[in-house]
């Protein structure tokens, strides 16, 4: 991904978003020939010449304070997750490419430790790295995602089924919040490293094959999707009301576990249970054949 433009098109939108009523100014009426706020408005909100905002507008963030970015931040009503992804594109521009290549990390491993809890845990839980893919599932996780893991491609990527597969409509009952959540997670990760190739890879074949992500991506939101609920409807058991709770792992590693559980004594409980049961049946049936 091009940082530059990434930071270009992120304040662009910001700036387009919010009306000068909003802002606190003056509105004398007219045609504004410009979305939301003048370039001009901005600055003098965030205590900076024209010239300086606009040089940070188009892409230019090398050097720039801790203070201006905060007064930036607060002349565009940045919410804290919009304010952290700014201060992660100013990080990714202030990174030389030298140092972007030796610190370049392998890909994170699945400690050993990390097995066990997953193991342990009695409802579906997975490990997934920043890009989605679910490198590790224990069986209520498998169970509960058995759609995804239908198809021969490994591994399975939350993002290419709620885009790609005519199935996720059906599978999240709240498609549209869930695609967009996704998206804003995504947009997180390319600012706090616009040269993983590997996501840019995925983002570039989610613009060409989805409308909707192409069309969601270009608004540039962002969001933060640690916990909440889900509402699933599982082609075994029927319809899910589920929270979910995404734990970053230590070590730096990008990866994350997210849990799902159901309210006791609920029927997504008592559904949850009826699909542990059929994964156990299955992965004894799959002993019992060699699978």
């Amino acid at each position: 991904m091009d940082a530059r433009a990434e930071i270009r098109t992120f304040l662009t939108s910001r700036r387009a978003a919010l009306t000068p009523a909003q802002a606190g100014l003056p509105d004398f009426g007219g045609t504004r020939r410009v979305a939301g706020l003048r370039r001009g408005e901005v600055a003098m909100l965030a205590g900076v010449s024209v010239e300086y905002y606009t040089r940070l507008e188009r892409g230019n963030l090398g050097g720039v304070s801790d203070s201006v970015l905060a007064a930036v931040a607060r002349a565009l009503q940045l919410d804290e997750t919009e304010q952290a992804h700014l201060d992660d594109l100013a990080r990714a521009a202030n990174t030389t490419t030298t140092a972007r290549a030796r610190r370049r990390p392998a890909a994170p491993a699945i400690r050993p430790s990390v097995r066990h809890i997953l193991a342990a845990i009695t409802t579906p839980a997975y490990v997934r790295n920043n890009r989605f893919d679910i490198l590790e599932a224990n069986p209520g996780g498998l169970a509960l995602y058995s759609e995804l893991y239908s198809g021969p491609e490994r591994p399975v990527n939350t993002a290419r089924f709620v885009f790609l597969d005519p199935r996720a409509t059906r599978f999240f009952v709240d498609w549209a919040g869930i695609a967009r959540s996704a998206i804003g997670a995504l947009r997180i990760q390319v600012g706090r490293d616009p040269h993983d190739r590997q996501l840019s890879d995925l983002i570039g074949e989610l613009s060409v094959r989805s409308d909707d992500f192409r069309t969601w991506w270009a608004k540039h939101d962002v969001y933060v999707h640690g916990y909440g609920v889900k509402r699933l409807r599982h082609p075994l058991v029927g319809d899910l009301e589920l929270a979910y709770d995404a734990l970053e792992l230590p070590g730096g590693t990008g990866l994350s576990m997210v849990a799902y559980s159901a309210e006791p004594g609920s029927a997504s409980s008592d559904a949850l249970k009826l699909l542990a049961s059929w994964s156990v049946d299955e992965e004894a049936a799959g002993t019992r054949t060699g699978r």
